[in-house]
């Protein structure tokens, strides 16, 4: 993997994903959280060496340690680890998963029409590189 980073898998074309991404980076002050499109070629190794094949990319994935969390659960595991008032959500992971997972399911259904899409996946920033797998 990447060390004792974090890595968080996301559709890299979605609008709402890359808004998702930036939040995360300008609150990540401990420098945690590395980031691959879902669309990557190291994710798809990431994916299948933890034995995670999505058969459509919509949900966010978060990798730590041996630890693979989607949808939900991965959203509140990074609002969690952010300095962010956003770190209050967490304790929304008390509902159960199968509810908290509807919401998410249905707002990743429509994002693309809630958010709008890209044509290719994000390149980032020169400063951003180190965050990157690339």
């Amino acid at each position: 993997m990447n060390g004792n980073k974090k890595i968080v898998l996301f559709d890299g074309v979605c609008n709402f994903c890359n808004f998702w991404v930036d939040f995360v980076i300008e609150r990540d002050k401990s420098d945690q959280f590395r980031f691959a499109p879902i669309q990557s070629s190291q994710a798809e190794v990431l994916l299948k060496n933890f034995n995670v094949m999505p058969s459509r990319i919509e949900s966010v994935i978060l990798i730590s340690g041996n630890d693979v969390h989607t949808k939900s659960t991965a959203a509140l595991r990074i609002c969690k680890e952010l300095s962010s008032p956003v770190k209050i959500l967490f304790p929304l992971i008390i509902i159960p998963k199968f509810i908290r997972d509807l919401i998410y399911d249905l707002i990743a259904r429509y994002r693309y029409k809630l958010f709008g899409k890209r044509e290719s996946c994000r390149v980032p920033t020169k400063e951003e590189m180190d965050k990157f797998l690339i």
